[in-house]
């Protein structure tokens, strides 16, 4: 049973983490600073050092729940309808605005969150390579190609929605979406 000093610190660390992910989503991880992650976080600044070590620290345990999540995500059903709107879903969490947020600044090899992203950007592939594993392909057309479709519309839409909002009905795009990824997959 770990004692008192111990449950605290765990509680700031995850605090710090909730923090830092929720600022990087808002407004990148290069624009994020110790002090607006204390802030948010109420702990105090200088526990970020002594939790993280540095600020890439503090991203690597970010992007490592992120992953968590998506490794630990229940696996599709059968029907690759509701398997799209799960996919709706996920572009409606504020884990998938962290994760866009960071492949704007991954883009640049020298970005410190350049590795990062390329894990995480692995992590999710393999996450929708087993997620695509029951759907039916047309004839001609890899598993891997059908990941990297998926993987740039999921970007792509999201980054549209969150750019424009109110020009982008996620649910009418999604609609669409499923309508001709299904029409596709069954020619």
């Amino acid at each position: 049973m770990p004692t008192r000093r111990e449950q605290t610190s765990s509680e700031s660390r995850q605090l710090l983490i909730s923090a830092a992910a929720e600022l990087f989503a808002e407004q990148g991880f290069r624009r994020t600073t110790f002090v607006d992650i204390a802030q948010r976080s109420g702990i105090s600044r200088g526990s970020i050092p002594w939790h993280f070590g540095n600020k890439d620290g503090l991203l690597e345990a970010v992007v490592e729940e992120i992953t968590k999540s998506l490794i630990h995500a229940p696996p599709p059903g059968d029907n690759p309808g509701e398997n799209l709107d799960e996919l709706r879903e996920f572009i409606r969490q504020p884990t998938t605005r962290l994760l866009i947020t960071l492949i704007a600044e991954a883009v640049e090899p020298d970005s410190p969150v350049h590795g990062f992203y390329a894990e995480l950007h692995r992590t999710m592939r393999k996450w929708l390579k087993n997620w695509t594993e029951q759907m039916p392909l047309p004839a001609g057309v890899s598993r891997d190609d059908v990941v990297t479709v998926l993987t740039g519309a999921l970007i792509g839409i999201h980054q549209q929605w969150r750019v424009a909002p109110e020009e982008i009905d996620l649910d009418q795009t999604f609609a669409a979406f499923k309508a001709v990824f299904l029409k596709l997959q069954h020619n």
